[in-house]
């Protein structure tokens, strides 16, 4: 990006037709960045032209090479884009199964220390992306190794960080699930995810007899 007019759309030309000369695969990561939709009148003319320039670069791009974009926001890309591309993959976030086989995995070999809070973990980063549960699950291996607090006290910390931006009946859930699998008091609890003490008995204590009876 240049603050000189036209030097940025100069910039992308020269960077995507190096690429043409060569039998190559480009990736151009955070498309969103330079192709965002030209009808918003938040951006500044500068950044229109360059969405022309990467249609009319798709537009000549040779057989002998690949083109891929990537993005995490595909509602801001400009749809002329959308049209140039022989095919969209999406990429869903993971499901329950597939966060706790993602936090096994990045927590290795550290996971043992952390197995007992497997479902209560998988159940708060629900919602998040692979490279989100791994940056987490690093944050947690850096801090038992450097000794500077124990896996209890660290996942609770998130935990209660996680349960903020939780709806009522979620956190009621991860209430319960804390009730269940952990011994932590009700106090406890109510201090991590904001649910009631009430809540969390009547939540709790049905559903573990509940488990008891089946």
């Amino acid at each position: 990006m240049s603050s000189y007019l036209g030097r940025s759309g100069n910039n992308l030309r020269a960077a995507i037709d190096y690429a043409k000369r060569s039998n190559c695969i480009l990736l151009l990561d955070e498309i969103d960045a330079i192709a965002k939709r030209r009808s918003d009148d938040a951006d500044i003319g500068e950044l229109k032209r360059l969405v022309t320039v990467v249609l009319q670069e798709v537009d000549e791009w040779p057989a002998t090479g690949l083109l891929l974009a990537a993005t995490n926001h595909p509602e801001l890309i400009d749809p002329a884009l959308w049209r140039r591309f022989d095919a969209v993959v999406p990429f869903e976030l993971p499901d329950l199964a597939a966060v706790k086989t993602a936090l096994k995995r990045y927590l290795e070999p550290e996971y043992e220390r952390f197995e007992r809070w497997a479902d209560v973990l998988a159940y708060a980063l629900l919602g998040e992306s692979f490279s989100a549960i791994e940056k987490t699950a690093q944050r947690f291996r850096r801090t038992v190794a450097l000794e500077l607090a124990g896996e209890a006290d660290l996942v609770e910390e998130f935990l209660k960080s996680r349960a903020v931006s939780l709806a009522h009946p979620q956190r009621v859930e991860l209430a319960t699930l804390l009730s269940q699998q952990t011994r932590l008091s009700q106090h406890r609890i109510s201090e991590i995810t904001g649910v009631s003490r009430d809540t969390i008995r009547k939540y709790g204590g049905t559903a573990s007899k509940n488990k008891r009876n089946n």
